[in-house]
């Protein structure tokens, strides 16, 4: 019974520290947008990859 008293406003406030985790989460905007994240993987990147120098025409080579 003595652990009963422990382990219960243990887990009050571990609750009311998820709830207020939610709470901030929500008004910092981290919920907004739950589709863009899972479909950027999908578009191209907008960088290009730099072109390979040409090569010397005095080389010599196979």
């Amino acid at each position: 019974m003595t652990m009963m008293f422990l382990m219960i406003p243990v887990a009050l406030l571990m609750s009311a520290g998820a709830v207020a985790a939610f709470a901030w989460a929500v008004r910092r905007g981290q919920l907004d947008d739950l589709v863009t994240p899972a479909v950027r993987i999908l578009h191209d990147d907008e960088r290009r990859i730099p072109a390979q120098p040409a090569e010397r025409a005095d080389s010599t080579g196979p």
